[in-house]
């Protein structure tokens, strides 16, 4: 299960029409993807610094688990996400080796990738992200 790269960092931010004008139009990042995942209950902007990915996260109305976090921490730094070859196999491996991942098996996120997070217990108050490419095996 080699890790392939840093796919993105993401910051957790209340509204993104607050935050956007900072990451592109101050920073002037380019914005590479604009979605809203019902499943998860997000929406994302993803911003480039050419060798780096932002994904700016806006929980929407009712979502629990993201808006509980901005109570109790704010925004902010939220997660950094490794790209694998196969999500399913990384967390069963990952989990063989005393990590939790967050679900039991993949869920589809942002640009239809499939996602597993490993809770940040295990791996020292850090929520990593296991991110493969839309249409990988």
């Amino acid at each position: 299960m080699p890790i392939l790269r840093l796919d993105h960092i993401a910051v957790l931010v209340r509204r993104l029409d607050d935050v956007l004008p900072l990451y592109r139009d101050h920073l002037g990042l380019k914005v590479e993807h604009e979605e809203s995942i019902p499943e998860l209950q997000v929406r994302v902007v993803k911003v480039s610094t050419g060798n780096t990915t932002i994904e700016l996260v806006e929980p929407m109305p009712g979502e629990a688990s993201l808006n509980k976090y901005l109570e109790k921490r704010g925004e902010g730094l939220h997660h950094l996400c490794f790209e694998v070859d196969n999500v399913a196999t990384a967390t069963r491996e990952l989990s063989a080796r005393g990590l939790r991942p967050v679900w039991p098996a993949p869920h589809r996120g942002a640009g239809g990738r499939l996602v597993n997070f490993l809770t940040p217990k295990e791996a020292h108050g850090v929520l990593i992200e296991l991110s493969q490419r839309a249409g990988a095996p």
